[in-house]
């Protein structure tokens, strides 16, 4: 049995009775039933994914694949792939979005080389994992081998492993990869069968001729390549990169080792919703921290059944969106932690004959 096949087969749907154990307990802290919204919610998820009913999420991790694109030679980003790589170094430095939301979230920044087209050496702080030196042009031929694909989620599902031992809570995605958005939209198309047009957005922040262009040049990528939706490792090498694949096996393996999964903006769902489809019942495990700018965001976690936790119009990528993600989950589970139960704090509870939806707490409704 391969290690992807080993992880897939670990992984077990979440039980639902730690959902009513976990509710039972939040119904009965100081405050109106459900008046705490979505807070509770991500706290009753916690409870259900670690099956924990003192859950902690003390240590965090959000891993950043960095994979470069042959598809950038088309013009489909405002930024040459020197980029990316010149990022990765910005993040080993501690200097990029990621770094300072990561610092605000007590969170620590994982930085991989999966597949960038460039050799850093022995650079200080970075998890060398290169399968492959960029992807090829996707608009010409497939992005990677059958082969290539499996190594690159399997980098991912050995990280999952590896943290998963050493007793961290919880992890998110984050990504960098000049024309990264371009595979993503192409995967969005393919599995939600809409238009190109419909899941293509601007990246960072094209032009209209540059759009009209990067549209194009997804149709005759799918056109050429002719994925099989049906087969997500196929739509995967055939119009994916490696960082993607990363995170397709980040989120397969946290699932595997019962470990919640933050996922963050257009490229990272684009890995999640590469994760659903080999195997749907990992989306009991991810939360989505928000949703971006880019169109096909909202399609692909529509797909997944997935509600975002933030709107802030962001489109960073590198994992920014995960680690304010985490800040609000850890505030739900702080919530059912340290909140006082009615008992606990000698609080008369709901009358029972009140028919209003009125809790006579303080005043408050």
């Amino acid at each position: 049995m391969s290690k992807l096949e080993q992880t897939l087969s670990s992984i077990k749907p979440v039980n639902p009775a730690f959902y009513e154990k976990a509710q039972k307990r939040l119904d009965n802290l100081t405050k109106p039933q459900g008046s705490l919204g979505r807070l509770e919610e991500f706290a009753a998820k916690i409870v259900a994914i670690t099956e924990k009913m003192e859950p902690i999420l003390h240590k965090k991790a959000i891993f950043t694949f960095a994979g470069d694109h042959g598809v950038a030679e088309e013009g489909v980003s405002a930024f040459p792939k020197e980029v990316t790589p010149q990022m990765v170094l910005n993040f080993l430095r501690g200097g990029a979005g990621i770094n300072v939301l990561a610092r605000h979230s007590n969170a620590e920044v994982v930085v991989i080389d999966i597949g960038v087209d460039y050799e850093f050496g022995n650079t200080d702080g970075l998890v060398h994992k290169k399968v492959i030196r960029g992807t090829k042009n996707i608009r010409k031929c497939p992005a990677m081998t059958q082969d290539e694909t499996v190594k690159c989620l399997e980098v991912g599902i050995d990280l999952a492993n590896e943290y998963a031992k050493k007793g961290y809570h919880i992890f998110g995605t984050g990504e960098m990869g000049i024309a990264n958005t371009t595979p993503s939209s192409a995967i969005a198309a393919v599995f939600s069968k809409r238009t190109v047009e419909e899941v293509t957005g601007r990246g960072t922040g094209i032009s209209d001729d540059a759009f009209k262009n990067k549209v194009r040049v997804i149709e005759d990528a799918i056109k050429i390549n002719k994925p099989n939706p049906k087969d997500p490792l196929d739509v995967l090498a055939k119009l994916g990169g490696a960082e993607i694949a990363g995170i397709a096996g980040i989120v397969l393996g946290a699932a595997a080792n019962r470990i919640p999964v933050v996922i963050d903006g257009f490229i990272s769902t684009a890995g999640a919703l590469i994760a659903c489809e080999i195997e749907p019942k990992v989306k009991e495990y991810i939360f989505a921290a928000h949703t971006s700018v880019e169109r096909g965001h909202w399609i692909m976690l529509e797909r997944m059944d997935l509600k975002p936790i933030l709107n802030l119009n962001m489109r960073l990528g590198e994992g920014t969106g995960a680690a304010l993600g985490m800040s609000m989950i850890e505030a739900g589970v702080k919530i059912y932690n340290e909140m006082a139960t009615f008992g606990e704090a000698g609080v008369s509870e709901r009358n029972e004959d009140d028919r209003g939806g009125r809790l006579d707490v303080g005043g408050k409704q």
